[in-house]
């Protein structure tokens, strides 16, 4: 027998800024530093894509990312633009930036590391404070919100598919995420005043509010291609 000890194998990691700046997450939090540290993807990675029973419960990714991120720290904790550029970033490292597809007959390769960044309006944030205002154009009701994060999204999902299940004909595709999104209407946050101001919200400030969400937040613009 060898007197030499096995040595353990050291996994390399990789710094990666986050498009928040770690602006929105409370002082002290892991995140609140503007930055991850990832591991570089193995094969145990490979197994976590290709398996059937996180692909079927829709989870396979929260397992990937909290397989690779060396950072510590709750995964439901990412705001979606953070999650989507480790994601991005996760697939750069383990396949390399270019992504083939087939678009109308045609193979088609882009290079991901060229994907635009929607960047951060830092004049609108507040350090560690993930909550802004908006006065609706029509009512004059100003609105106080927060971006979405990954616990966010899960409460979203589950609540669109418990009400599918009680009326097959019930859609909250534009109110349900309001309805998490809003914190507060005129300062008042009481959650069944935010929700029925939600349902009775007029067509014009729905969409001017979503627009502005959407001109305020970050990350990267991923089309709808899926790169992992």
């Amino acid at each position: 027998m060898s007197d030499q000890q096995s040595k353990p194998f050291d996994y390399p990691t990789q710094r990666l800024d986050l498009p928040s700046k770690g602006l929105v997450y409370p002082e002290g939090h892991p995140l609140s530093g503007g930055y991850v540290e990832l591991k570089i993807p193995s094969a145990k990675e490979e197994d976590i894509l290709t398996n059937s029973t996180f692909i079927q419960q829709g989870i396979v990714f929260d397992k990937l990312l909290e397989s690779v991120l060396a950072t510590k720290f709750n995964i439901d904790d990412l705001l979606i633009g953070d999650k989507d550029a480790i994601l991005l970033a996760t697939r750069i490292l383990a396949y390399g930036s270019d992504y083939s597809f087939t678009y109308r007959d045609e193979q088609v390769t882009v290079n991901l590391s060229e994907l635009k960044e929607k960047p951060l309006d830092e004049d609108l944030f507040k350090k560690g404070k993930n909550e802004f205002e908006f006065e609706l154009p029509l009512t004059r009701h100003t609105v106080t919100f927060k971006l979405p994060n990954g616990k966010d999204e899960k409460n979203i999902e589950a609540e669109n598919k418990s009400m599918k299940k009680i009326n097959k004909t019930w859609s909250g595709e534009v109110t349900t995420p309001l309805k998490h999104m809003i914190v507060a209407i005129d300062g008042n946050r009481e959650i069944k005043t935010i929700r029925d101001f939600v349902d009775r919200m007029p067509i014009r400030d729905s969409k001017a509010f979503r627009n502005y969400v959407d001109s305020i937040s970050f990350g990267f613009d991923l089309c709808t291609c899926v790169v992992l």
